[in-house]
């Protein structure tokens, strides 16, 4: 598998997870809530798959 191909499908699924996670979020708690839950929870996902990788 070509490394630059692997970069773009972790980018793409991490852009589509954080955008499903912003539809499905609850419509009580406030934007800036959610965006912040959504960042922390794809940056702890990139560091574990930055760990993973050995970088």
């Amino acid at each position: 598998m070509n490394k630059r191909n692997f970069y773009v499908g972790m980018g793409l699924g991490l852009a589509v997870g954080g955008a499903a996670m912003f539809a499905m979020r609850p419509k009580k708690s406030g934007v800036k809530t959610v965006v912040g839950r959504t960042l922390k929870t794809m940056g702890e996902a990139a560091d574990a798959v930055s760990d993973l990788m050995g970088w």
